[in-house]
């Protein structure tokens, strides 16, 4: 079971193009079923049927994993057997009849107007951390970048004449998205009076970095995040991906094309996209029912924004 479950991450890795974060969900995701699978007594893969798939599924719901978590192993899992049918290693997919649990998509969780300028003033920019974590917080949300391609910017990736960044996102697919001059300042102020003492050496190679020179990661820039929410007063949990949402809700709010929006986020399909028009509706009922003389009838279940308007 290990040995084809390496042959099937190298698999994403040369074939696929995989990125590193996918194989590393594939990888946990599996491993954790072929350790479930050794507990029954299952050692050979070609042992798997399809009641095992199930009753894992079930075991990870009892055990109080998420129910996109859960969906997410059970992609994990088929993808693997297709590969090793694919492969010549079974002559069947025991999974391809496995239904996946279903749930209802929450509306992704936005920062109000006010919310975000907020966040955005919180860092100490007299300081190197902090006049790098304004930079990464106004490029985050100007452009609407992923926090795995914003801690992964290089130098070369942002155009600070032009106002450009060029990310490479999933599926090794490229595309140039706009920072506008605030953001552009920040980054222009953090080269200048941040990065030179944070990295003396010039050690480097990523556009933000940390003491030394060492490289930025996602769990460090969440832990930062998560420090100048609580600076600025916002409740919830405000993370990167936060920021993300609020720049694609934000734009379709004030009548950007939702093409574009696709097109500046990086999605592959426009369905992905359209969740944000339904968080625009959201907030638009929420407004009616807040300030409308006879909207006391609608009585939402929270504001969803994580922070004030």
């Amino acid at each position: 079971m290990n040995e084809a479950i390496e042959s099937f991450l190298a698999y994403l890795s040369v074939e696929r193009r995989s990125s590193v974060h996918t194989r590393a969900a594939y990888g946990a995701d599996l491993r954790r079923f072929a350790a479930w699978l050794t507990e029954r007594g299952v050692v050979d893969v070609g042992a798997v049927t399809r009641a095992d798939l199930a009753d894992h599924l079930v075991a990870l719901d009892k055990g109080g994993l998420g129910l996109r978590s859960i969906s997410r192993a059970r992609t994990s899992i088929r993808q693997f057997f297709k590969f090793l049918v694919k492969d010549g290693v079974l002559e069947g997919d025991p999974t391809h009849r496995v239904d996946a649990p279903r749930f209802g998509a929450p509306l992704p969780v936005v920062l109000g107007a006010r919310g975000v300028e907020a966040l955005l003033r919180a860092p100490d920019v007299t300081t190197p951390l902090g006049a790098r974590d304004q930079a990464m917080l106004e490029v985050l949300y100007a452009s609407g970048l992923r926090v795995s391609e914003l801690v992964g910017l290089r130098r070369d990736q942002i155009d600070l004449r032009n106002g450009l960044v060029r990310v490479r996102g999933k599926g090794d697919k490229e595309r140039l998205v706009p920072v506008g001059d605030v953001a552009i300042n920040a980054v222009v102020r953090y080269l200048r009076d941040g990065r030179p003492v944070l990295d003396p050496q010039g050690r480097g190679v990523g556009l933000f970095v940390a003491r030394h020179g060492a490289p930025m990661t996602r769990q460090g820039f969440w832990l930062r995040v998560r420090r100048w929410a609580l600076v600025a007063g916002l409740p919830g949990k405000v993370s990167p991906h936060v920021l993300r949402h609020s720049f694609a809700t934000h734009l379709l709010e004030h009548g950007a094309d939702l093409r574009a929006v696709q097109a500046m986020l990086g999605h592959a399909d426009i369905s992905t996209t359209q969740i944000y028009t339904h968080v625009t509706r959201e907030r638009l009922r929420r407004m009616h029912a807040s300030f409308h003389p006879r909207g006391d009838d609608y009585a939402p279940a929270g504001d969803g924004e994580g922070g004030p308007e």
